[in-house]
């Protein structure tokens, strides 16, 4: 069995523009270690359901100016922590992460909370991980935005290939150095507090210091042959797919344009790209986004 590291909640108190209340469910891998899976669920519970699901190496503290305006709006916004980010637990080891064993984890979450019409927003590893959800359990999702984020199938530019050849070397991850690198505005020193609470020993950093090398830019990477058994899947969604994607985002240059040839769901949207923006989005243009997906979900 895994060891499983665990974020003291005091950790998560008094962050800046940050005020959810945890929710918590408990899964079990493969091995049989159980893993307790953070999200935030925020508005009425008959609402119409909107699920955010973040990236690396961010938690659901990324959304923290998205969710108010969503709720607002009246409705149900779902915001799920990935496995070994945020207040989610976090297998000690860097050998315990690759994304088949991701998706598990994210399907035994959506199983246990039992979400349906769903309206999911997603971005980076997100949506790598969550569009493996739409193509295995495509009665649960009624539409979906990818925002800054594919299923790479060995064909990953070459920003991604850099980035994943420099991650070998780094011990600690690098949070100004490397989200400063893509980020249009900047962020303070309470912000990035915030991006790095989770982490309050180095042990915990095992996730998001592994998620570099499981992006499948090589035909070898073992990610590359999952997702192309999930773009095949998701060649038969017809429901309402969006793109919203930063054109200053150096990660996901191409990913857009696949998406929407594979997607059939993607024909006659209004796919935007947003001339200002890069790879954090949400953090850049929230209320743009918030705009946006609300008009997506009258289509």
């Amino acid at each position: 069995m895994m060891t499983v590291l665990r974020t003291p909640d005091e950790r998560f108190q008094g962050l800046s523009n940050y005020a959810f209340e945890p929710h918590y469910i408990t899964i079990s891998d493969r091995d049989g270690s159980k893993l307790r899976v953070h999200y935030i669920d925020e508005g009425p519970r008959e609402a119409p359901l909107i699920l955010l699901m973040h990236g690396n190496p961010t938690w659901v503290y990324l959304y923290r100016f998205m969710i108010p305006g969503l709720v607002a709006a009246g409705n149900r916004v779902v915001a799920v922590d990935l496995v070994g980010c945020g207040r989610s637990d976090k297998p000690a080891k860097r050998s315990d992460y690759n994304q088949a064993r991701h998706v598990a984890w994210m399907s035994r979450w959506l199983e246990a909370a039992d979400l349906s019409d769903i309206t999911l927003f997603c971005q980076d590893w997100g949506g790598t991980i969550g569009l493996h959800l739409v193509a295995d359990y495509p009665d649960r999702f009624t539409r979906v935005i990818a925002s800054n984020t594919g299923l790479p199938t060995g064909q990953g530019n070459n920003a991604l290939k850099l980035w994943q050849i420099i991650m070998r070397f780094f011990w600690a991850f690098p949070f100004r150095r490397a989200m400063g690198s893509v980020l249009t505005r900047p962020l303070s020193d309470e912000e990035w507090a915030g991006y790095q609470a989770p982490f309050a020993m180095l042990r915990q950093q095992a996730g998001i210091l592994a998620f570099p090398g499981l992006i499948g830019v090589t035909p070898d990477n073992p990610s590359a042959l999952g997702n192309r058994a999930a773009l095949e899947k998701l060649g038969s969604f017809n429901k309402p797919f969006l793109t919203l994607f930063g054109d200053k985002d150096p990660m996901s240059k191409g990913a857009k344009t696949r998406l929407q040839k594979a997607i059939p769901g993607s024909h006659g949207q209004a796919h935007k790209v947003y001339p200002d923006a890069g790879h954090f989005i949400q953090e850049e243009i929230p209320q743009e986004l918030v705009t946006d997906i609300l008009a997506f979900m009258k289509v």
